[in-house]
């Protein structure tokens, strides 16, 4: 798709005003703006393919990350490149903070043979063992049943598909480091992975170590 007929498109749709809006990112944008946004023309385009489907259902109306979610519960993917470390944090944060109340997965571009012993160490700390978990690779499936899609480290290898909410969390990489280094790094996902429950509507649950 040549950039002319990408836009020749947007302009179409321009004049659907407020009607044309859809998730991008983290927050909704009119079709008007992304011609002249950031990504390539392949990921504008399927945007402009989402809204035209939208469009010929009946109760098409502005839509939000709050659409996208799955009726019954919402569903995370957390995703970086061995699946041994930080993926795996994110995970069983997910899973325990919500108290199973959300869908949780992790996966890697390049999945190693084992979680990293260290973070598996640091999770212990906070009373989440997770020496059962083994590194997964990433699948366009795992990925396209997922509500929030949280890269961390492989974004470019992350497949892409509309209507899901993907974040990228920039975080140091535990790999060959000891507990002490891995320490900051979980508590930081600790902290992201609240802020990101709350933002679903999912009451955070205490863990078993804490005081």
């Amino acid at each position: 798709m040549e950039q002319s007929d990408a836009r020749r498109i947007c302009e179409g749709l321009e004049g659907l005003g407020d009607q044309s809006r859809l998730v991008v990112g983290e927050q909704t944008a009119p079709m008007a703006s992304i011609e002249d946004g950031e990504g390539s023309h392949v990921t504008r385009l399927l945007n402009v393919l989402t809204i035209i489907n939208m469009m010929r259902n009946d109760s098409f109306r502005t839509t939000t990350v709050g659409d996208f979610m799955s009726a019954e519960r919402p569903s995370i993917m957390f995703v970086c490149v061995h699946n041994a470390g930080r993926s795996q944090m994110g995970a069983a944060y997910a899973q325990h903070l919500s108290g199973g109340a959300v869908e949780v997965r992790s996966a890697g571009s390049a999945p190693a043979d084992s979680v990293n012993p260290a973070v598996r160490e640091a999770l212990l700390e906070e009373g989440i063992d997770i020496s059962a978990e083994r590194p997964k690779i990433l699948t366009p499936e795992a990925v396209q049943a997922s509500d929030v899609v949280i890269t961390m480290g492989c974004g470019d290898a992350c497949p892409y598909f509309p209507g899901k909410r993907y974040l990228d969390w920039a975080l140091a990489d535990p790999a060959g480091h000891g507990v002490e280094a891995v320490r900051p790094i979980r508590d930081e996902i600790r902290r992201r992975v609240t802020e990101l429950l709350g933002e679903l509507g999912v009451e955070v649950q205490p863990l078993p170590n804490d005081h």
